[in-house]
């Protein structure tokens, strides 16, 4: 891979899935060193610098990772200041700093919350905000917009918008294109770990959509994106759920939830960052025990522990569900008895038999 970014560059990087986007992201932080081949970043030879020197680098890098990194002991406000404190900012500085960052990504009523009371869009807001808290020359973004709905998509390119006009440097890791076209400089296309393109925004929207598709990118262009046409008939309800309401600290996260679903029925969950999305499915999956109202599997009650059993759920971290050492066991782990061939067949399917002797991490 050879790659130079400018100072002042407005850069993303764009592939499929397991490309190298964030193993990029790791080089240019020295979190892992490449076999051969140089990397600097602002000044700094990365193949020469001490490790005691890696601080002093990271200093001058505002870096947002796809899994957030907060501190779960701290508050939100503690977060942003911590961020402010490694670079030793003025305790005056940081009174003033750290409200005016929280404000400006939205969550000032959040800012004594803890990171495991806040949703996944808004852990990102936060992650983003201690960042833009640095000030820093370079900006590392790592998926910005994974966990954000439309209306913080639209907010988090205002505030890249920004970024630009004060001459930053930013590079950027992403699969949403549509956001970023009109910031870009330049776009990077990687496949299987090579460079395959470097594109202006211009010669990027000549790509037909089926060599975007091949591509394995997203569509750069919301308006031409249509959904299929609905299924005409309903199927039978087997799961019902009536006046279900959720209490948290005072606060009630969800209120008087109806919902029915027959077998096969596909259901998207859908509203704003902090709406209660992820809070619905752990309760759905029983993984609330105060729930009030009723759920209901082919006209029976069931509590908690009958959902338990019944539900699977993958988390929007998938830190919290990966434990076995390889990718094979992950799919077996927690299994009593597992059928092997099922497990071959599932890793054939979902295009994993490559990996399976790797770790997940």
């Amino acid at each position: 891979v050879n790659l130079k970014i400018n100072d002042g560059d407005f850069a993303f990087v764009v592939c499929a899935s397991g490309a190298g986007k964030s193993t990029m992201i790791k080089l240019i932080l020295k979190e892992i060193n490449p076999t051969s081949g140089s990397i600097s970043v602002n000044g700094y030879n990365l193949n020469k610098l001490r490790r005691r020197r890696i601080p002093a680098l990271r200093r001058t890098i505002g870096f947002v990772f796809q899994d957030f990194r907060l501190i779960p002991s701290m508050t939100v406000y503690e977060n942003v200041a911590f961020v402010l404190r490694v670079i030793d900012a003025p305790t005056k500085y940081i009174r003033k700093r750290v409200p005016y960052v929280i404000g400006l990504v939205g969550l000032q009523d959040k800012t004594y919350a803890y990171p495991d009371e806040l949703s996944g869009g808004e852990k990102q807001k936060i992650a983003f905000a201690s960042v833009y808290a640095m000030n820093p020359q370079i900006y590392l973004l790592d998926e910005p917009s994974s966990n954000l709905d439309m209306t913080s998509i639209q907010e988090l390119r205002e505030h890249l918008r920004l970024i630009k006009k004060q001459g930053k440097t930013v590079l950027i890791a992403e699969h949403r294109l549509y956001y970023l076209m009109e910031l870009a400089d330049r776009i990077v296309y990687l496949e299987k770990g090579e460079i395959k393109g470097i594109y202006t925004p211009e010669e990027f929207r000549q790509l037909s959509e089926q060599e975007r598709e091949r591509m394995g990118l997203r569509a750069v262009d919301l308006r031409a994106v249509f959904p299929p046409k609905p299924h005409s008939i309903a199927p039978i309800p087997v799961l019902e759920l009536r006046n279900v309401t959720l209490r948290y600290k005072k606060r009630t996260i969800l209120h008087d939830i109806g919902l029915s679903a027959g077998k096969g029925e596909v259901i998207g969950v859908v509203g704003h960052n902090g709406a209660g999305k992820t809070t619905f499915s752990r309760a759905l999956c029983g993984l609330h025990k105060d729930c009030e109202g009723q759920f209901l599997w082919e006209g029976k009650p069931m509590e908690h522990k009958a959902r338990l059993k019944r539900s699977y759920m993958v988390m929007q971290d998938v830190n919290y569900e990966l434990f076995a050492d390889s990718v094979e066991a992950e799919c077996s782990f927690g299994i009593r008895n597992p059928n092997q061939t099922l497990v071959n067949v599932t890793l054939e399917e979902l295009g994993l038999a490559p990996y399976r002797e790797r770790h997940p991490n």
